[in-house]
This record gives structure tokens, sequence and C-alpha cells, in this order.
């Protein structure tokens, strides 16, 4: 398999995509009667601040968004003010100094917001969290914050596409040249290489790596090994590359090395692209979520089980409805009904009991009135490779 050409790097969302965020933010905040919201975000996962102003969280960075006023976007190290200014540049931005708590109380104070509430989106850490409370009550706006995050734009959605065809390009790399005798460190670098070449940014990039002969592991690993693979082997792969920060691709494929697959993984497979076919199939609007459990009872009927999530919502974080299978629920299945607009990863890594082999299969699908429409163009089914 060679990789494709790429398309040019991606843009940015364009001025007219972040008003429409800004004004969803306005809407949820005269919902919760609240003047001002503080968006925080650490270790480049800030998705609520790159979210409204476009700024990929480095170390720290805080918003403070006020109705009717500018956002001011503080940054904590000072050498990144600079590229905050160009990349968010709607937004006030400001060196966040040694104490931003502080520094946000005070501009609080100055937009009239002592002794009213505020609400905040992020984990703020605790000693800042107890700076703002003084005099004022917060007010936790995560989850609906992450409400707006779950139905997609279309430039959202073109976005995601973007992402997908650099996924695929990586995938390509990965299984489209020699496997025997190269690590994973190795690999993992052919990965990153297709997509960065293409203005791609880093999410996630899971390779796992065992004997089909005498499996250990049922699931890739989330760092690499100096292991070499070597004939006979069976490599699992999550990858996510992305175009802005919280935007990727998702794909998950399980490849048989230089042979054919061993009795138990050509099992395990057919199953999960059972598994796999009768979750998508349901991806429609209306659909509850304790449906899509239902629909891969196919695993746990042939004596199976899974390590993974089944199915989680993706694109612009990490979302609902994030759902386990039958024997290994991750936790009560949410009460979430599907809608258009939503995408959600579908990913049933079908594994034995005793957790030594397992595949994967599966990818970032979009919920339309139609069903589940592919974002990604990766060839399904079981890959051989050499």
């Amino acid at each position: 398999m060679t990789p494709g050409a790429l398309p040019p790097p991606f843009a940015g969302f364009s001025a007219q995509e972040l008003t429409r965020r800004r004004g969803a933010l306005d809407a949820v905040m005269q919902q919760e009667g609240v003047d001002h919201v503080l968006l925080y975000g650490a270790n480049r996962s800030g998705s609520a601040v790159s979210w409204l102003t476009q700024w990929p969280v480095t170390r720290e960075a805080h918003v403070l968004v006020t109705r009717g006023e500018p956002d001011v976007l503080l940054v904590s190290f000072y050498n990144h003010v600079p590229e905050a200014r160009r990349r968010a540049p709607a937004a006030d931005v400001r060196f966040a100094g040694d104490d931003p708590a502080g520094n946000l109380a005070e501009l609080l104070r100055a937009r009239g917001g002592e002794g009213r509430p505020v609400g905040f989106v992020g984990s703020l850490p605790y000693d800042q969290y107890a700076v703002l409370a003084e005099g004022r009550r917060l007010v936790d706006l995560s989850r609906a914050h992450t409400r707006l995050r779950m139905r997609k734009s279309d430039e959202e959605v073109r976005a995601l596409r973007h992402a997908a065809t650099l996924t695929d390009a990586a995938a390509a790399a990965l299984v489209g040249g020699p496997l025997v005798g190269c690590t994973e460190h190795e690999l993992t670098a052919r990965i990153e290489q297709a997509y960065v070449s293409g203005g791609g940014m880093h999410h996630i990039h899971y390779v796992g790596v065992t004997p089909m002969s005498a499996p250990d592991r049922s699931v890739p690993a989330q760092w690499p090994s100096s292991r070499r693979v070597t004939a006979g082997d069976l490599l699992t792969f999550e990858l996510s590359a992305a175009v802005a920060p919280e935007y990727s691709g998702q794909l998950l494929r399980s490849v048989t090395v230089a042979a054919e697959p061993s009795a138990q993984v050509q099992r395990l497979h057919e199953v999960a692209e059972a598994a796999l076919d009768a979750v998508a199939a349901r991806l429609r609007p209306g659909v509850h979520a304790e449906e899509l459990v239902e629909a891969a009872g196919v695993i746990e009927d042939a004596g199976f089980t899974t390590v993974d999530d089944l199915v989680h919502g993706f694109g612009g974080g990490y979302l609902p409805p994030v759902i386990g299978s039958r024997s290994r629920a991750i936790r009560p299945t949410p009460d979430v009904t599907l809608e258009a607009g939503m995408t959600l990863v579908v990913q049933p890594n079908v594994a034995t009991p005793d957790g030594r082999l397992g595949v994967q299969t599966g990818e970032l699908l979009l919920v339309t009135a139609e069903g589940a429409e592919r974002l990604h163009s990766f060839p399904r089914g079981l890959v051989r490779a050499a």
C-alpha cells in the first residue's frame, strides 16, 4: 500500500466558525445566569481553550470570556505569547505571569465580576480555584461545554475528514514498508513522518506487536519498545493524526506479518468485524447508547470479551457516549441518544478472556440521517503485510 497524495495543510477554522462557537457559549452563559466564564487548559489538552481561540495549549492557558467584551487569553510562558497572538488574533493575548489566578481575579473585578457567579470550564488546579472562589460562586460548566462539542458543524466535519486522510496515510506508510526486523520505535517514526510532512499534528499512535503462536498482549501499547518485528507476529495499531488540537481521525486495524493469520486470530477478527458491522448499522439519530451495547453482543456470544472502549464520541475531545461491551462495562451505559452530526469511533477490540490476545478494528464515523458515514478510506478488514 502506497500513501496517496495528501491535501494541502489545514488552514484553520474560519472567523465565522469561531463566531459560531462564541455564540454557542454565550447562549450557555445566558441559560446559566453568568456573565463571565473562565476556560482552563494545560499540557496541550485544554480543549475548551483551543476550541474558542485556536491556541493549542502548551504548559497552561486561561481564557476569560465576558459577555459583550473581548476574550482575554493568558499564556503561561512569555516566549509563547507571540505565537499565541498569531494563532488567536481575536483575543487579547497576555502573559499569565506567576499568579494567573490572581490576575484573573483582578480582571473579573475590573469587569464587574465581584460577588457574582462565574462559570468555569476545565480542571482548574485547587490553589487557583481557591483564589477565584474568594468573594464569588464558581459554576462548573464543563458538561455544558461538552454538549456543545458533541454535534459537529460543517467546518468541523471537513476538518475531521482532512484528519482522517492524514491518519489513513500514516496507516498506509506503516504497513506499506517492510515490517520484519523493524523496532516499534522505527515503526513509530514511519507513522509520524507520513502525517507531519503533510502538516499534521500528533494525537496518538499506539502500536502492539506479539507472536501469533505465543501471544502476550490484547491491545496496542501506548509507548513503543525496542522489540523487533518477526515473521508470524500480529501487529495491532490505533492511529490518530490531527489537523488542529482535538480534531483528529482515528483508525484501528490488525496486521499479520509475513504469515497467514492463526486460527485464533482469524476467529477473533471475524467476530470483531461482525460487531463493527452490527454497531455501525445502528448509528442513526434517535438510537440510544444501550442499543449499541446490545448490537455488539456477538462478542460475548462467541465467548470473547473486550479490553478497550466499544464506542466513544470523538472529534473536539473524548466525548460521550463512552460505552463498554456487555462483559466489560467501563461505567453504567450513559443516557445518550444519537443525533445527526455526532462523530463516534466504533472499535470492537475483541480479546480472549485471559487477555493474552486481541485484535483491533474500527474507525471514526459520522452519524447522518441516512446512517453511519465513513470519514476514512483505508481498507477495512484484516491486513496482511510483509
